[in-house]
């Protein structure tokens, strides 16, 4: 839909592309520690973010938004709105027409997208390693564990873990390419 601030939510979906990783990490712990704007109003009421895997929650999903949107907004462009109308028509309500219309069509938008966020969020450091705080055995994340293992000379332990890494990455683009295939498929456009 068009409405006013439409551009600036764009842009403000766009921006974890653009900004620094490490600024957003920093701009995260700003805004949600004890001190912060809305972390000061959470832990009032006994809502911790900073420092928690809620913090590393809202850091990752700060960074996978776009990936998310930008893979959902071109399949949400595509949907005819006669099927909508065509349900209403016969009688369902938003709730049917969004579960059983909207959300067959735009599921493997959707599933590619979480996909691809959750593939970036793998690796992401920048901004989770501030919000995070580092807690052993609570925050700690696999790329900080990774520079620990070689800061300790422990070469063979960072080789695994990159390893491990590298799996799941490798799995995760596996899922992307088969979930991108299954919405060729269902949408009829064949390569």
């Amino acid at each position: 839909y068009e409405f006013a601030g439409r551009r600036l939510l764009d842009a403000l979906i766009d921006l974890p592309f653009a900004l620094p990783t490490a600024v957003s990490g920093i701009a995260l712990v700003t805004v949600f520690s004890s001190s912060g704007l809305i972390g000061g109003w959470l832990e009032a009421r006994g809502i911790q973010v900073a420092y928690t895997w809620v913090g590393v929650t809202v850091a990752l999903t700060l960074i996978g938004i776009p990936f998310v949107v930008r893979t959902l907004q071109p399949a949400i462009l595509a949907l005819d709105p006669a099927l909508e109308e065509a349900a209403t028509s016969l009688g369902a309500n938003r709730w049917q027409t969004f579960r059983r219309v909207i959300l067959p069509a735009i599921l493997p938008a959707l599933l590619t997208g979480s996909t691809l966020a959750f593939a970036r969020a793998l690796g992401e450091y920048g901004s989770v390693i501030f919000i995070a705080g580092n807690l052993p055995l609570k925050t700690e994340i696999m790329p900080l564990l990774i520079i620990i293992k070689l800061e300790q000379f422990d070469y063979v332990g960072a080789a695994i873990l990159g390893f491990l890494m590298l799996a799941i990455s490798f799995l995760m683009l596996l899922i992307i390419n088969l979930l991108q295939a299954w919405q060729r498929r269902r949408t009829g456009m064949v390569n």
